[in-house]
């Protein structure tokens, strides 16, 4: 078997029950995603910057103990970490309906909640993205994300529709038991992988995990190709951020969509994400990881363009609609391009015994963009209006592409990665 095949990629051993596992929690996910928007702004009465507030509360975990998860998994054997966060998550989310149907549920608890939920998510995702380099090779890392991306795709097609659905007739609070669901099925999927890993690194000094958070600090930002690219995903998750927590309120709140018709326009970005994804592998082996990545840092600031020109006052809803699936579509086009080609080129060029490290340096710097931009975000469009914030956070994304064009990032290519370490 060549195992360098994409189409082969499911027969290595793991891989298989990993993918179910991702799959289905990234199922649940874009379910919870649209469903606590909606719960904030419609049934807790919430404004912008509410929803600012509570995706920020999400990755707030990532900024305070990002380093310091990274060095602890690096420590560990992966597969137990990964188990018992997805079981942590799953009985996080089952404690908001009943804490709703209690009469127990406002803005405060549901931050609360959900920045423990980011607590176990930091942990989840830091042995999760370290995890998949010990199931399959270095050289089939690029097609093993090409096949998650193309499932993710899937769910951000059909996530957006299921919870417009859901919400529609059980109410945002119910809808997150989906979610729920989806976490302790990928805790079982997870438990049924073998595969071999370290044994557990003993003495757990303040001393020496500095010293090991600084290593991965050293191996990203003085890394030739690995920090520029680095920096430019900062500013990228910056913008998105603003984005993100701009467009659901500028949907609901100034276009007066309902959730279902919000969940169309993003269903769109889930369509065009799987014929992303579905060609990234192609696309970054013809022009190259830096290539692939900066070309698609353009295409997506057209595609919020697109979004940021819609007419407010227009009486013509499906027009409105169709521009606003329009935009989502090309963005998800890009992104699906665009995340195999980063992901499986910084995995690729980093040792084993860094991984936790280097994706959690990396994911706590995003993730505190994250923080910084979701509230801005928020407040940018309570006080200047919607369509100005939309624009100022597209400047961004240009502003990543020709930072990541003038970097050593742009050459940048598979080939590279898979001899090791270009410093």
């Amino acid at each position: 078997m060549d195992s360098s095949n994409p189409r082969d990629v499911f027969r290595i051993p793991g891989y298989l029950a990993f993918w179910s596992a991702y799959t289905v929690s990234g199922f649940g996910t874009y379910i919870t995603t649209l469903a606590l928007q909606v719960l904030v702004l419609d049934t807790l009465q919430g404004t912008a910057t509410d929803v600012g507030l509570l995706n920020a509360a999400r990755w707030l975990p990532y900024l305070v103990f990002g380093l310091v998860a990274g060095a602890l998994v690096d420590r560990r054997p992966r597969k137990p970490v990964l188990v018992g966060t997805d079981l942590a998550r799953g009985v996080l989310l089952l404690a908001i309906p009943i804490l709703y149907a209690m009469g127990r549920l406002n803005l405060v608890v549901l931050i609360v909640f959900v920045a423990f939920f980011g607590v176990f998510s930091l942990f989840g995702d830091a042995a999760s993205q370290s995890f998949l380099p010990r199931i399959v090779a270095k050289r089939d890392l690029l097609a093993a994300h090409a096949r998650a991306d193309q499932s993710d795709a899937v769910a951000q097609t059909s996530g957006p529709l299921v919870a417009g659905g859901l919400v529609t007739l059980l109410g945002a609070p119910f809808a997150v038991l989906a979610d729920a669901v989806s976490y302790l099925f990928s805790a079982l999927a997870i438990s049924r992988v073998r595969v071999v890993e370290p044994r557990e690194i003993s003495g757990t000094s303040l001393r020496g995990l500095r010293a090991e958070i600084a290593e991965g600090l050293r191996w990203v930002y003085r890394h030739r190709v690995l920090a520029p690219m680095a920096v430019g995903s900062h500013v990228w998750f910056l913008s998105n951020s603003m984005l993100g927590t701009v467009f659901v309120s500028f949907v609901l709140l100034e276009l007066r969509l309902s959730p279902f018709e919000l969940g169309i326009t993003l269903a769109a970005a889930g369509v065009a994400g799987l014929l992303g994804s579905s060609f990234s592998t192609r696309f970054g082996m013809r022009w190259g990881a830096g290539h692939a990545v900066i070309i698609c840092n353009g295409l997506m600031s057209i595609a919020w363009a697109i979004i940021a020109v819609v007419p407010t006052g227009s009486g013509q809803k499906w027009f409105v609609i169709l521009l606003l699936a329009a935009g989502q579509a090309l963005y998800g086009l890009a992104l699906g391009l665009s995340n195999a080609n980063e992901m499986g080129y910084r995995q690729a060029v980093t040792p084993d015994h860094l991984q936790g490290r280097m994706n959690t340096t990396i994911r706590s710097a995003n993730r505190a963009m994250i923080v910084v931009g979701a509230p801005t975000g928020g407040l940018l469009a309570v006080s200047i209006g919607y369509q100005p914030t939309l624009w100022i956070a597209i400047a961004g994304f240009v502003a990543a592409a020709v930072f990541l064009a003038a970097s050593p990032f742009r050459s940048a290519r598979h080939g590279d990665a898979a001899q090791g370490s270009l410093q």
